[in-house]
């Protein structure tokens, strides 16, 4: 089967509506989803920015979250601006670098978004991970354990060290065989590529 690699970032806006369609869009495709959470703090930082273009642009924010309500009522996506952005995503991110293979992971990535742009919640909390795993029915102590621990740490920074390589310079982005495309619209285009429709 073909793959596509799905890049994403735990506090982006844009990959909310994104990991919240790709498996649906994908399947219809024939194409395989692969799960690649990662860092935008090192990009951004290499671009010389310390925070989000979203907050260091005013006007580029506000039509931003114009814009990503537009698009989440589109989907019949619940959207609520979180209260504080961007949301520091790493342990999220950890736990699903060390568990990418196991069947939860694809919902447990839209339950993390849902926590932030749905119910406004912390995502960088312990506690509010920990119960995105137990509604997926697992164990979130001996999970959390692994995400948190060298091996883990290691992974992600090396999966975001491969965005960078890759040319990825925001989220969401895909890959397939090396060609990258940007941002949620972009998705078909990315699909289709994978399939063979070039």
């Amino acid at each position: 089967m073909n793959r596509i690699e799905f890049w994403f970032e735990f506090a982006s806006t844009y990959s909310y509506p994104t990991a919240m369609r790709i498996e649906a869009v994908a399947e219809k495709s024939g194409v395989q989803i692969v799960w690649r959470p990662f860092l935008l703090g090192p990009v951004f930082r290499k671009q010389g920015w310390d925070d989000s273009p979203f907050n260091l642009y005013p006007a580029k924010g506000a039509y931003m979250w114009r814009d990503l309500q537009r698009v989440c009522d589109r989907q019949g996506l619940p959207f609520n601006k979180p209260s504080a952005f961007p949301r520091n995503g790493l342990l999220a991110a950890r736990t699903v670098c060390r568990f990418a293979d196991e069947a939860w992971v694809p919902e447990f990535v839209r339950q993390i978004y849902r926590a932030n742009f749905e119910l406004d919640l912390d995502i960088s909390s312990r506690d509010i991970v920990s119960q995105c795993l137990v509604s997926l029915g697992q164990n979130p102590e001996e999970i959390l354990e692994k995400a948190e621990d060298a091996e883990s740490k290691e992974k992600l920074k090396q999966q975001t060290e491969r965005a960078e390589q890759l040319g990825i310079f925001g989220a969401p982005s895909f890959t397939v065989d090396g060609e990258l495309f940007w941002g949620n619209d972009r998705l078909e285009a990315a699909l289709e590529w994978a399939g063979g429709v070039q």
